[in-house]
Protein backbone atom coordinates (compact mmCIF):
# COMPACT_ATOMS: atom_id res chain seq x y z
CA UNK A 1 0.00 0.00 0.00
CA UNK A 2 1.26 3.47 -0.87
CA UNK A 3 1.06 6.14 1.79
CA UNK A 4 0.36 9.51 0.17
CA UNK A 5 1.02 12.73 2.01
CA UNK A 6 -2.05 14.92 1.58
CA UNK A 7 -0.93 17.83 3.68
CA UNK A 8 2.17 20.00 3.71
CA UNK A 9 3.46 22.12 6.56
CA UNK A 10 6.25 24.36 5.30
CA UNK A 11 8.41 26.96 7.01
CA UNK A 12 10.28 29.27 4.64
CA UNK A 13 13.25 30.34 6.73
CA UNK A 14 16.28 32.61 6.66
CA UNK A 15 17.44 36.01 7.79
CA UNK A 16 15.40 39.14 7.32
CA UNK A 17 15.45 40.37 3.73
CA UNK A 18 16.10 36.97 2.11
CA UNK A 19 12.60 36.88 0.57
CA UNK A 20 10.69 34.66 3.01
CA UNK A 21 7.36 36.49 2.65
CA UNK A 22 7.55 36.75 -1.13
CA UNK A 23 8.59 33.12 -1.59
CA UNK A 24 5.98 31.89 0.91
CA UNK A 25 3.27 33.71 -1.02
CA UNK A 26 4.47 32.24 -4.33
CA UNK A 27 4.64 28.71 -2.90
CA UNK A 28 1.22 29.08 -1.31
CA UNK A 29 -0.31 30.15 -4.60
CA UNK A 30 1.44 27.40 -6.55
CA UNK A 31 0.54 24.59 -4.13
CA UNK A 32 -2.79 25.81 -2.77
CA UNK A 33 -1.48 26.28 0.77
CA UNK A 34 -2.64 28.69 3.46
CA UNK A 35 0.02 31.41 3.76
CA UNK A 36 1.00 33.23 6.93
CA UNK A 37 3.84 35.58 7.75
CA UNK A 38 5.73 34.81 10.93
CA UNK A 39 5.94 38.54 11.61
CA UNK A 40 2.19 38.49 12.26
CA UNK A 41 2.76 36.14 15.21
CA UNK A 42 5.15 38.52 17.04
CA UNK A 43 3.91 40.22 20.17
CA UNK A 44 3.49 43.99 20.15
CA UNK A 45 6.48 44.22 22.49
CA UNK A 46 8.74 42.27 20.12
CA UNK A 47 7.64 44.39 17.16
CA UNK A 48 8.44 47.55 19.13
CA UNK A 49 11.88 46.20 20.04
CA UNK A 50 12.74 45.40 16.42
CA UNK A 51 11.37 48.74 15.21
CA UNK A 52 13.69 50.42 17.71
CA UNK A 53 16.66 48.41 16.44
CA UNK A 54 16.80 46.12 19.49
CA UNK A 55 17.49 42.46 18.73
CA UNK A 56 15.08 39.93 20.19
CA UNK A 57 16.23 37.48 22.83
CA UNK A 58 15.27 33.81 23.04
CA UNK A 59 12.72 34.64 25.75
CA UNK A 60 10.95 36.81 23.14
CA UNK A 61 11.10 34.07 20.53
CA UNK A 62 9.82 30.96 22.37
CA UNK A 63 6.15 32.02 22.55
CA UNK A 64 6.38 33.34 18.98
CA UNK A 65 7.68 29.99 17.71
CA UNK A 66 4.92 28.19 19.61
CA UNK A 67 2.28 30.40 17.95
CA UNK A 68 3.77 29.62 14.53
CA UNK A 69 3.92 25.87 15.20
CA UNK A 70 0.34 25.85 16.51
CA UNK A 71 -0.79 27.69 13.39
CA UNK A 72 0.90 25.10 11.16
CA UNK A 73 -0.59 22.25 13.18
CA UNK A 74 -4.03 23.81 12.72
CA UNK A 75 -3.42 24.05 8.96
CA UNK A 76 -2.78 20.31 8.91
CA UNK A 77 -6.14 19.61 10.49
CA UNK A 78 -8.14 22.41 8.97
CA UNK A 79 -6.91 22.54 5.40
CA UNK A 80 -6.79 20.01 2.63
CA UNK A 81 -3.27 20.92 1.58
CA UNK A 82 -1.70 22.54 4.65
CA UNK A 83 0.14 25.76 5.21
CA UNK A 84 3.31 27.72 4.70
CA UNK A 85 4.75 30.26 7.14
CA UNK A 86 7.58 32.71 6.56
CA UNK A 87 9.68 32.45 9.76
CA UNK A 88 13.36 33.19 10.34
CA UNK A 89 13.95 29.98 12.41
CA UNK A 90 17.59 31.02 12.65
CA UNK A 91 18.78 28.52 15.26
CA UNK A 92 18.57 24.75 15.36
CA UNK A 93 16.78 25.07 18.71
CA UNK A 94 14.10 27.23 17.06
CA UNK A 95 13.58 24.68 14.31
CA UNK A 96 13.47 21.91 16.90
CA UNK A 97 10.83 23.88 18.83
CA UNK A 98 8.63 23.91 15.72
CA UNK A 99 9.41 20.24 14.96
CA UNK A 100 8.24 19.27 18.45
CA UNK A 101 4.72 20.47 17.62
CA UNK A 102 4.75 19.78 13.87
CA UNK A 103 6.83 16.60 13.25
CA UNK A 104 6.14 16.54 9.50
CA UNK A 105 7.27 20.12 8.91
CA UNK A 106 9.57 20.84 5.97
CA UNK A 107 11.90 23.83 6.21
CA UNK A 108 12.86 25.77 3.08
CA UNK A 109 16.10 27.62 3.84
CA UNK A 110 16.60 30.71 1.67
CA UNK A 111 20.34 31.26 1.57
CA UNK A 112 22.24 34.12 -0.02
CA UNK A 113 25.12 36.52 0.36
CA UNK A 114 24.93 39.20 3.03
CA UNK A 115 25.53 41.86 0.35
CA UNK A 116 22.48 40.75 -1.65
CA UNK A 117 20.31 40.57 1.46
CA UNK A 118 21.51 43.98 2.68
CA UNK A 119 20.68 45.44 -0.73
CA UNK A 120 17.17 43.97 -0.63
CA UNK A 121 16.55 45.19 2.91
CA UNK A 122 17.65 48.71 1.98
CA UNK A 123 14.96 48.80 -0.73
CA UNK A 124 12.11 47.83 1.65
CA UNK A 125 9.78 50.59 2.75
CA UNK A 126 7.94 50.69 6.07
CA UNK A 127 9.11 47.34 7.46
CA UNK A 128 9.58 47.24 11.24
CA UNK A 129 12.76 45.15 10.96
CA UNK A 130 15.63 47.59 10.74
CA UNK A 131 18.61 47.08 8.42
CA UNK A 132 20.87 47.59 11.44
CA UNK A 133 19.67 44.22 12.81
CA UNK A 134 20.88 42.20 9.81
CA UNK A 135 24.34 41.66 11.30
CA UNK A 136 22.71 40.34 14.49
CA UNK A 137 20.60 37.92 12.45
CA UNK A 138 23.59 36.76 10.41
CA UNK A 139 25.59 36.09 13.58
CA UNK A 140 22.63 34.25 15.15
CA UNK A 141 21.99 32.11 12.06
CA UNK A 142 22.87 28.45 12.48
CA UNK A 143 22.74 27.25 8.91
CA UNK A 144 21.03 23.88 8.61
CA UNK A 145 23.40 20.97 8.19
CA UNK A 146 22.98 17.67 6.38
CA UNK A 147 21.81 16.14 9.69
CA UNK A 148 18.58 18.11 9.35
CA UNK A 149 16.85 15.86 6.83
CA UNK A 150 13.74 18.04 6.76
CA UNK A 151 15.47 21.10 5.27
CA UNK A 152 15.77 22.09 1.62
CA UNK A 153 18.34 24.83 0.97
CA UNK A 154 17.71 27.20 -1.93
CA UNK A 155 20.03 29.95 -3.18
CA UNK A 156 18.17 33.27 -3.46
CA UNK A 157 20.32 34.65 -6.26
CA UNK A 158 17.56 33.80 -8.76
CA UNK A 159 14.14 35.07 -9.79
CA UNK A 160 11.12 34.30 -7.60
CA UNK A 161 9.81 32.08 -10.41
CA UNK A 162 13.04 30.07 -10.47
CA UNK A 163 13.19 29.80 -6.67
CA UNK A 164 9.56 28.68 -6.56
CA UNK A 165 10.11 26.08 -9.28
CA UNK A 166 13.14 24.67 -7.42
CA UNK A 167 11.17 24.44 -4.19
CA UNK A 168 8.19 22.73 -5.83
CA UNK A 169 10.54 20.29 -7.55
CA UNK A 170 12.30 19.51 -4.25
CA UNK A 171 8.94 18.92 -2.52
CA UNK A 172 7.77 16.63 -5.33
CA UNK A 173 11.04 14.65 -5.17
CA UNK A 174 10.73 14.26 -1.39
CA UNK A 175 7.12 13.11 -1.66
CA UNK A 176 8.00 10.63 -4.41
CA UNK A 177 10.78 9.25 -2.20
CA UNK A 178 8.39 8.97 0.76
CA UNK A 179 5.92 7.04 -1.40
CA UNK A 180 8.65 4.63 -2.53
CA UNK A 181 9.86 4.10 1.03
CA UNK A 182 6.36 3.39 2.36
CA UNK A 183 5.37 0.80 -0.29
Amino acid sequence: MISVRYSLQLVVMGVSGCGKSTVSQAIGEKLGLQVADGDDFHSAESRAKMHSGIALEDADRWPWLDRIANHLADCKVGATYGGVVACSALKLAYRDRIRALVPDVLFIFLDGSSDLIRERMAMRQGHFMQLSLLDSQLSTLEKPTSREKDVVAINIDNSIESITAKIVSAIEERQALERVVSI
